[in-house]
């Protein structure tokens, strides 16, 4: 399974206006190629007469996945300076369509570059930037007796409280930060005379908003 890593949280929208011209910044999270060609055709569809849809993603843990499309602008003028946003930010998984109505102002390389990476960086600011950290679910079978105790002492920690669930014994579900979970054994063990049993039922990531 792949290490921390940070992508957007979802959907993100933010429309720019520059010399005249509508720069309308599209984003969204893509695990695959295809969900990143699905996502560009459709954007495309809502905005058949735009001047261009410039576009780029950047899939995969180390990145093996990415494209730039300048969708007629003047070569690595729109979907390139994109993607340069994305790799300066560290994100993953990610994809953005920038939508142009051209306004009639002529704007130059340079003048382009700086726009489209604009737009990207305001479409990311709506999409909302998440840091994904892997965890490891940890089940804790109790008695009832230790209940208040081990339920205080989680919510007042930096772990995370899932649920918890009530049976014959009380089972307590707890993420805990990968490389972590030795740690929390032993602070369980501590804190209920080792009449607690402990075991890793699950991984996932935690999404985070930075």
């Amino acid at each position: 399974m792949r290490k921390d890593y940070s992508t957007v949280k979802g959907f993100g929208e933010r429309e720019i206006v520059i010399s005249k011209s509508r720069f309308i910044a599209y984003v969204e999270r893509a695990e695959t190629e295809q969900e990143a060609i699905d996502f560009i055709d459709k954007i495309k569809k809502m905005h058949p007469s735009a001047t261009h849809n410039c576009s780029c993603y950047l899939i995969g843990e180390h990145d093996n996945i990415q494209k730039a499309n300048d969708d007629g602008e003047p070569s690595g003028t729109a979907g390139v300076p994109m993607l340069e946003v994305l790799k300066k930010q560290g994100l993953k998984d990610t994809v953005v369509v920038v939508t142009r109505y051209f306004g009639g102002i002529k704007l130059g390389g340079g003048g382009l570059i700086r726009a489209y990476g604009r737009a990207t960086t305001e479409g990311l600011d709506a999409a909302k930037v998440v840091e994904r950290k892997l965890h490891h679910l940890m089940q804790v079978s109790i008695d009832y007796t230790w209940l208040g105790k081990v339920e205080n002492e989680v919510r007042n920690s930096h772990y995370t409280l899932k649920e918890i669930q009530y049976a014959d014994a009380v089972e307590v579900f707890v993420y805990v930060l990968k490389d972590e979970e030795e740690a929390f054994a032993e602070w369980m063990t501590e804190l209920t005379n080792g009449q607690a049993q402990i075991a890793c039922v699950d991984k996932q990531f935690i999404e985070f908003i930075l």
